[in-house]
């Protein structure tokens, strides 16, 4: 299960990458644009690691606000469950979590 979880993070990470770059090179040339709305899709599904390398590698979107904080604030939050995933943590804060919440009927 593991190894899946790194390959969609890298997949996911590669191909915000990619969408980042490409919105640049359409912004440039006048083009169609990549929704706000697609970018930040792929930042939540594991991909803000890679959305915001792109942001700094190719200085795109980094004043636009708020796509800029949500941004930031999507990296930080994968940053910190990855730390968390690596060092075996977020097992027990999730048995801890379901414990809280009711039995099903």
């Amino acid at each position: 299960m593991t190894e899946y979880i790194l390959y969609w993070l890298a997949a996911a990470n590669g191909i915000a990458f990619g969408l980042m770059v490409a919105d640049k090179r359409h912004a440039e040339a006048g083009v169609r644009r990549i929704s706000e709305s697609t970018l930040l899709g792929w930042s939540w599904l594991g991909g803000a690691i890679g959305t915001y390398a792109a942001s700094r590698l190719v200085r795109h979107k980094t004043r636009k606000q708020p796509f800029a904080t949500k941004m930031i604030m999507l990296c930080a939050a994968e940053i910190v469950l990855l730390g968390l995933w690596a060092f075996d943590l977020i097992d027990p804060i999730v048995v801890a979590t379901l414990a809280y919440l009711p039995p099903p009927a």
